[in-house]
C-alpha cells in the first residue's frame, strides 16, 4: 500500500532538498523578523504571548502530522536574517534616555496606532510565511513484476506496491510530491508524469533524455512541486515498452480552497483509466519492433485495470439518485483512440488536461491516446444498473468494454443494449471544434483563464514537423523531419548541463521545415533548441493513414487549428484565436495537420513525442532544449543533490551552480 502523509519540516541530513528552496529561505527570513518583533515590544505596546515561537511552527500541514527529517532548515527560533537584525537595530541603537523621553512624549493615540501597525505587519508577515511553504505528500513505491490476468491470460506485469493500476496521487495545486521509487524489477526503470509541467525542473521529468535510469536493486526519490496546475493526469514507466506492462496510475490535482471551481463540488470523484491492452510481455513487444515487426492489434481494452464485458462482475461505481459525480477519464493505452459514454445518461465536460472548459453536454466523447478529461454525470435516471462504455475508434473490428454503475440499493441489471458509438472522422473533428476554454473560470490561480490572450501574441517562429516512415537496416523506423530519434548513452539534459555533448549529439539536425520527399531517414538523437520566452507555432503533419497523437512534456499549448492535407500559412485563417483549450496532448488525424502555439518559458530538456508507443519506440520523438541565458535559479533549478549519474558525466565535477540573478 502506498504511504502518503502531510508533514512538517525539521533538520535532517538524509533527505532531499525541496524544489522551492529559494521560497523557503524567504519564509525563514520573514519568520525570523516576525519573531524578533515579538521578542522586542516597543513604545509601550501591550501584547499577549506570541502564538508561534520556538516551540510552535505554523505550517500548512496539519499540526497533528509527524515531524519531517527530509529537509534542511535552521531552527527558526534562533535564526535571524541580516535584514531582520538591521530592522531591529533601527529601534534599539539610540540612547536609553532618548528612548525614555520618546516614550513619555508619545500620546495614547499614537501608541494605539503603532500597536495596530505592528499587528498588521505581523499578520502580513505571518500570512506570507505560511504561504511560502506548501504541504508535502510522501509516497513510497516498491516496483516489482507480478503475474496478473487482466485479459484472462496470465502475464508478467509491472506492479506498484503489488497493485495494478498503481496508487492514485491525490493532491492539491502547489503541493510538493515526494515519491521514493524502489526498483525491484530486473530492468532499468523511470516514471514520467504525463502532463505535469515540472516548472524549472526537468531533472524530475522521468524521460530517458532527461534522467539516468533507476537501476535494478536501487531506489531514487523524485522531488516535484505540482506548481500552478489543477486537473487530471497520469504517470507511467517510460523506458522501452514498459508502458505496455502496466505501472501506470492516476494523478488528481484539486484546486486550492480559496480558488472557486466553476461547478458545484461533486458527490465523489471516480477514476476511469481506459486503454488498450496487449497480452504479450513487454520484452516480447520490444523484440518484435527490434526485428522489424509490428506489435499488431491489442488483445482488448481495460477500465481501471479490469476487463469486464457484462454485468456479472461487481459494480465498479456506486451512485445515489439525484447526486452528481465527477469521472476523471484518461486514455492510458498505447495505440487506440477510444470513445466513452454512459448508458442512459448525459456527460457534461468540465475539465480537460488542466483547463476548465465550457460545460457542453455530450452523448459520448472521443479520448485519444494520452488525453485526459473530466465529465460530470448526474444520477437522474430510474434507479438501476447502467454501463460505463468504452470502445475503439477508427478501426474496422470495434472492441468494446463496460463497467457497471449501480444506483445505491438497486438490484435491476443494466440493459444489454449498449449506446452506439459514433463513426467516421468528421464526427470526431467536429466534436474537437466544440471544445472551448472557459474564459471566466479560474484554474490554478485566481485570475480568469481568459486573461491570457494567446491569440494576440506575435508568433516569432514556426516549426513544421512532418512524420515519415521507412525501412532502415531492415527495420521499420519513424522520424520527425527526417531524423529518427535514438537515445544517447548519456541523458541529453545531463550532457548539456555538464557541457559534455560533444560526441553524443548535435543540436538542430532538423530544420523548421520537413526535408524533401524521399530524403533518407537518419538515426540520431533528435534535439532542437528554442529561444527562452519566445512564442512559437508548432505544426504537426501526419501523412499516414492512421491517427496520431502528440504530447509535449513541460508545457501546455493552445491547439489553434487542424485540417486536411498539408499546412500552409493561409491555414491560419481557420485558427481559433479566442478560446481553444490549453492542454498538453493533441490528436493529428490521418493525412491532416494540427497547429499549436505556446510560449517556451520553462527552461529544461523536454520530450516531444508520439503517444502511440510503437511509433515512439521507433523514433517518432525529439527533445526540445530551452535554456535561459541568465543561468538563474529564477528560471531553472540546479541538478538535485540526489541526481543520478551515468554515461559520460560519471566523475565529472559539478558545473558552477545557478544563482538568483
Amino acid at each position: 500500500m502506498c504511504h502518503a502523509c502531510r508533514i512538517e519540516s525539521r533538520i535532517g541530513d538524509d533527505r532531499p532538498q525541496p524544489v522551492v528552496a529559494d521560497r523557503r529561505a524567504d519564509a525563514r527570513a520573514l519568520r525570523s523578523l516576525e519573531e524578533s518583533n515579538h521578542r522586542r515590544p516597543r513604545h509601550g505596546c501591550a501584547r499577549s504571548a506570541p502564538s508561534h515561537g520556538a516551540s510552535t511552527h505554523i505550517s500548512p500541514a496539519s499540526s497533528a502530522s509527524p515531524p519531517l527529517s527530509h529537509f534542511h532548515r535552521p531552527p527558526h527560533a534562533t535564526h535571524r536574517s541580516t535584514a531582520a537584525a538591521a530592522l531591529i537595530d533601527l529601534h534599539t541603537s539610540r540612547p536609553e534616555e532618548e528612548t525614555r523621553r520618546a516614550r513619555r512624549d508619545m500620546t495614547a493615540g499614537s501608541r494605539m496606532r503603532a500597536c495596530a501597525a505592528a499587528a498588521v505587519l505581523a499578520l502580513a508577515l505571518l500570512a506570507v510565511a505560511v504561504r511560502a511553504e506548501d504541504p508535502y505528500l510522501f509516497f513510497e513505491w516498491k516496483v516489482t513484476y507480478g503475474t496478473r490476468s487482466p485479459m484472462g491470460v496470465p502475464q508478467k506485469m509491472i506492479l506498484i506496491n503489488d497493485a495494478f493500476p498503481g496508487p492514485t496521487i491525490n493532491c492539491t495545486s502547489n503541493n510538493n510530491i515526494i515519491v521514493n521509487v524502489f526498483n525491484q524489477i530486473d530492468k532499468p526503470l523511470l516514471f514520467t508524469w504525463h502532463g505535469i509541467q515540472q516548472r524549472k525542473n526537468s531533472w524530475q521529468d522521468g524521460m530517458p533524455g532527461a534522467m539516468c535510469p533507476i537501476m535494478p536493486g536501487t531506489n531514487f526519490t523524485y522531488k516535484m512541486q505540482f506548481k500552478d496546475q489543477i486537473g487530471t493526469f497520469f504517470y507511467f514507466p517510460s523506458i522501452g515498452m514498459q508502458r505496455a506492462a502496466g505501472g501506470y496510475g492516476l494523478i488528481s490535482i484539486h484546486s486550492r480552497p480559496l480558488i472557486p471551481i466553476p461547478f458545484d463540488p461533486p458527490a465523489a470523484d471516480f477514476s476511469a483509466m481506459i486503454g488498450d491492452w496487449f497480452t504479450k510481455d513487454h520484452t516480447v513487444l520490444e523484440k518484435h519492433l527490434d526485428t522489424g515487426k509490428t506489435i499488431g492489434r491489442p488483445a482488448g481494452l481495460l477500465i481501471n485495470g479490469k476487463n469486464e464485458k457484462d454485468a456479472s462482475n461487481p459494480p465498479m461505481y456506486e451512485v445515489e439518485a439525484g447526486k452528481t459525480y465527477r469521472f476523471r477519464i484518461c486514455n492510458v493505452g498505447i495505440k487506440a483512440s477510444l470513445n466513452v459514454r454512459v448508458q442512459g445518461h448525459i456527460t457534461r465536460l468540465v475539465e480537460m488536461e488542466g483547463s476548465h472548459t465550457v460545460q457542453n453536454e455530450y452523448d459520448s466523447i472521443d479520448v485519444h491516446v494520452g488525453q485526459c478529461l473530466s465529465v460530470l454525470v448526474t444520477a437522474n435516471q430510474k434507479p438501476g444498473d447502467y454501463f460505463f462504455v468504452a470502445s475503439t475508434r477508427f478501426i474496422k473490428e470495434v472492441n468494446t468494454i463496460t463497467a457497471v454503475i449501480r444506483y445505491k440499493g438497486s438490484n435491476t441489471p443494466p440493459s444489454p443494449k449498449l449506446p452506439e458509438a459514433p463513426s467516421g472522422w468528421a464526427w470526431s473533428i467536429n466534436q474537437w471544434r466544440s471544445f472551448r476554454w472557459n474564459l471566466t473560470a479560474s484554474a490554478a490561480r485566481p485570475n480568469p483563464q481568459g486573461s491570457y490572450h494567446y491569440g494576440q501574441i506575435n508568433i516569432t517562429r514556426t516549426i513544421k514537423l512532418s512524420t515519415s516512415r521507412a525501412m532502415v537496416d531492415g527495420k521499420e523506423r519513424y522520424a520527425l523531419n527526417g531524423v529518427s530519434h535514438v537515445d544517447a548513452p548519456t541523458p541529453l539534459k545531463l550532457a548539456e548541463y555538464f557541457n559534455a555533448s560533444n560526441g553524443l549529439f548535435q543540436y538542430n539536425l532538423i530544420g523548421d521545415t520537413p526535408p524533401k520527399a524521399g530524403t533518407p531517414i537518419k538515426l540520431a538523437p533528435n534535439v532542437i533548441t528554442t529561444e527562452y520566452r519566445t512564442y512559437i507555432e508548432v505544426v504537426f503533419e501526419n501523412p499516414e493513414k492512421s491517427i496520431d497523437s502528440f504530447h509535449l512534456n513541460g508545457y501546455a499549448f493552445f491547439a489553434a487549428g487542424m485540417g486536411p492535407g498539408l499546412w500552409t500559412p493561409d491555414s491560419r485563417r481557420t485558427y481559433n484565436l479566442l478560446d481553444t483549450v490549453s492542454r498538453h496532448t493533441i490528436q493529428v488525424y490521418p493525412r491532416s495537420w494540427t497547429a499549436v502555439m505556446l510560449t517556451f518559458d520553462n527552461a529544461g530538456m523536454w520530450n516531444l513525442r508520439s503517444n502511440l508507443w510503437e511509433r515512439y519506440y521507433m523514433g517518432e520523438q525529439l527533445y526540445v532544449s530551452c535554456t535561459s541565458p541568465a543561468r538563474s535559479l529564477r528560471d531553472e533549478y540546479n541538478m538535485p543533490e540526489n541526481g543520478l549519474r551515468c554515461g559520460k558525466i560519471v566523475g565529472l565535477p559539478l558545473p558552477a551552480p545557478y544563482i538568483i540573478a
